[in-house]
């Protein structure tokens, strides 16, 4: 299956994200770009049965700025997609 994500924008401690051919249950996390490390929170779960849509992810005011990508794993938890890096400031 040929899934991916997309950064759109990132506004207002929000990212916005869209999504090919992801099912169900599929988890989006964000990935320190540097390091390579998903971070713990937040995580986001793939609850449309559309397998294309959008995603908005709240980040905490604590945020650390960096560069990070948003990766897409399936439920088996196996990597399906990852985005271009992008910058949070």
């Amino acid at each position: 299956m040929d899934s991916s994500i997309t950064f759109v924008e990132f506004e207002n401690q929000v990212i916005n994200a869209t999504y090919r051919k992801l099912m169900i249950g599929a988890t989006v996390v964000l990935v320190e770009a540097a390091s390579g490390q998903a971070l713990s929170e937040p995580v986001t779960r793939i609850t449309s049965h559309l397998p294309t849509g959008s995603i908005r992810i709240a980040l905490p005011a604590s945020f650390k700025p960096g560069t990070y990508v948003l990766r897409a794993m399936n439920g088996h938890g196996q990597q399906v997609a990852q985005s271009a890096e992008f910058k949070v400031v």
